[in-house]
């Protein structure tokens, strides 16, 4: 990693204030302050996180879940386990079939919000991360296709460009409203956007969940 990446990150904000409150990530914060500004996780939801490790996404959530709440982190990578039971963690690949089904046996019941913050390897050629990105987030949709109860919610992350529209109006066929939103602790310079998609259409629900 270039050391001008690693002083520039010690210096952020965000990353500072994730050490100072016990956040595993300085993502915790773009979750819990897009939450707050649209309210779409409330306490005792059940949140399926895709991509969650080292697991700031799942801080934020189990924060607004609560007790009464329940939320399932996936990743490839084995995530350091948390001490609240509501907490669960899966070592898996959400884009192959056999996660979906672990997913789903893990659930109490329907998912109210399924997110993902996952990114690819990033390979330095503009085109291919986002296309890499895109199929992640697509990846992520489908699951929450499956996963989620009528009138559910979908944030997923995405990447600014010519194949982002596409997808946008892939997610507006499902989802009553859909807002492509930066939050406050994303960094300026990055092209990183995350999609938010509220109240899941019964009809498109029952025809994915055939």
């Amino acid at each position: 990693m270039p050391k001008a990446w690693i002083q520039d990150r010690k210096r952020d904000y965000y990353y500072q204030k994730a050490k100072a409150e016990n956040y595993r990530s300085r993502a915790t914060y773009k979750l819990s302050q897009t939450a707050k500004k649209y309210h779409f996780i409330r306490k005792g939801n059940i949140v399926v996180d895709l991509g969650a490790a080292p697991g700031g996404w799942i801080q934020a959530a189990r924060k607004i879940v609560g007790k009464t709440g329940f939320v399932l982190g996936v990743d490839l990578k084995p995530i350091e386990p948390f001490p609240q039971e509501y907490v669960r963690t899966i070592v898996g690949d959400f884009t192959e079939p056999e996660t979906l089904q672990q997913i789903m046996d893990f659930l109490p019941r329907k998912a109210d919000i399924v997110l993902s913050d996952a990114s690819p390897n990033i390979s330095g050629i503009w085109e291919v991360d986002n296309a890499r990105q895109i199929d992640l987030a697509t990846k992520a949709l489908e699951i929450a296709l499956r996963t989620l109860r009528p009138s559910g919610n979908f944030f997923v992350k995405v990447f600014e460009g010519n194949m982002l529209p596409d997808f946008v109006k892939t997610v507006k066929k499902h989802f009553e409203v859909v807002k492509v939103i930066k939050p406050k602790a994303s960094r300026a310079k990055s092209s990183e956007m995350y999609l938010l998609a509220m109240n899941l259409k019964t009809a498109n629900l029952a025809e994915e969940q055939s």
